[in-house]
């Protein structure tokens, strides 16, 4: 048989009475309060999160926008420099 160590036995007695106080804690009405506005306040952090996720969307999207116009337009540029290019060219072999 074995023997039965008291350390072994507090422990576990120990371990019963604090988890049992810990349930009749965390369901008491206040502990509730708390989970509630911890809840509440945590649904505004959401939401302003979001908002500045909106924003931050939006712009990014503007910002595509304009760099997309300014490739166009270098493009364009580019284009338009060959092609005098290469009039000059014709003109100086004629």
């Amino acid at each position: 048989m074995a023997k039965i160590d008291l350390k072994t036995v507090g422990t576990f007695v120990g371990g019963v009475l604090f988890g049992t106080a810990g349930l009749k804690i965390l369901g008491s009405d206040d502990a509730k309060k708390v989970y509630t506005n911890c809840t509440a306040a945590g649904m505004r952090a959401k939401d302003c999160v979001m908002k500045t996720v909106s924003t931050v969307q939006e712009n990014v999207g503007d910002i595509v926008a304009e760099a997309e116009q300014i490739n166009e337009e270098r493009q364009e540029a580019k284009e338009a420099a060959e092609i005098e290019d290469a009039a000059e060219e014709t003109e100086a072999d004629a």
